[in-house]
């Protein structure tokens, strides 16, 4: 099969499609033939060697992809059938042709959705969800703050965050981004090259500060960060964009305002907790993406790739130019 792949660390142009051995699945795993797969942060830092795949992962790149049940490995306790549309968060392994997945890791694609559209659902909305709710345990009526609100992630959390009966605020580099994500369903968006999000997040909330920020800038936002959380709020760092280095006097501040502070990398979960997140994604989100429902899930798409150019979609996302996710067309 082919495979998007890289020799050694570097950029881009080091990217290729490589044939390789197609794999088999295992016990309790269910081979999945893929149609899609969508680019995430973490394969640019994987390609760059700064984000090795966990022990026993596949070191072929993609966190997630959509496709049909292509066999079945022994154990498995008959929920799938050869054929069946699927998709599913994975530690590595989506930009290829074939991929192993354990049986509990896989989801059913919502009717009326493409492959193209259900392989920009998993990582970004698992992450979100999980985030949400079981980290920062959001409440109705809560106010939540989203970085990189014109992300994958940041799409997927407005979105969430409205279903909660909460209020998501967000923070975006351009004019296009913010409008992209008030179309998604931010009550208010600011412009962080442009203004400074914490004097703007205290006036929407009328100096109360929002009770969770979700975080994936790490170290340049810290004060500003901690200038509009509430009392008691919940920073949630699940990124590190900015790197980690925090210079001042973060912990004083912190326990001045009774706050806590919480990190997150889904990739690197066990497979029961991303069991049980998955479970309850399916039962309490996955709904939502069906014709008819309301109100309406939707993943943003911002553009596709085929898997041959695969160099051309980091260069994209290295830019930050997507609003949404990129997604790899998988040959067949």
């Amino acid at each position: 099969m082919f495979a998007a792949y890289f020799d050694c660390p570097g950029g881009p142009e080091n990217l290729y499609m490589k044939e390789v051995m197609k794999p088999s699945p295992g016990e309790g795993e269910v081979l999945v033939k893929v149609s899609a797969s969508a680019l995430n942060r973490a394969d640019l830092l994987q390609r760059r060697g700064k984000y090795p795949p966990p022990k026993g992962a596949s070191d072929i790149l993609g966190l997630e992809a959509s496709g049909s049940v292509a066999g079945l490995g022994p154990g498995c306790r008959g929920r799938w059938k050869v054929g069946d549309a699927v998709m599913a968060l994975l530690s590595g392994g989506g930009q290829a042709q074939y991929v192993t997945v354990p049986e509990g890791h896989l989801m059913p694609i919502p009717t009326d959705m493409t492959f193209i559209q259900a392989a920009a659902i998993p990582e970004a909305w698992l992450t979100a969800f999980q985030l949400l709710h079981f980290v920062g345990k959001v409440q109705e009526g809560e106010t939540v703050l989203i970085h990189a609100g014109a992300s994958g992630v940041g799409v997927a959390a407005i979105q969430l965050v409205r279903l909660a009966k909460a209020i998501p605020i967000v923070t975006a580099g351009t004019q296009e981004k913010l409008k992209a994500t008030a179309n998604a369903g931010a009550a208010a968006g600011f412009n962080y090259k442009s203004e400074d999000f914490s004097e703007k997040v205290l006036e929407f909330t009328q100096g109360s500060g929002v009770d969770i920020i979700l975080d994936c800038v790490g170290g340049s936002y810290w004060e500003k960060n901690l200038n509009c959380l509430s009392t008691d709020g919940r920073w949630i760092i699940y990124g590190l964009l900015s790197g980690g280095e925090v210079h001042g006097d973060l912990l004083a501040r912190l326990l001045s305002k009774r706050a806590s502070i919480h990190t997150s990398l889904l990739r690197s979960r066990d497979k029961e907790a991303s069991n049980g997140y998955q479970q309850a994604f399916t039962e309490d989100a996955l709904p939502y993406f069906s014709g008819g429902a309301s109100p309406r899930l939707q993943p943003l798409v911002d553009s596709v790739y085929p898997l041959h150019k695969i160099a051309e979609a980091h260069r994209v996302m290295e830019e930050n130019k997507n609003i949404g996710k990129i997604v790899i067309e998988v040959p067949v």
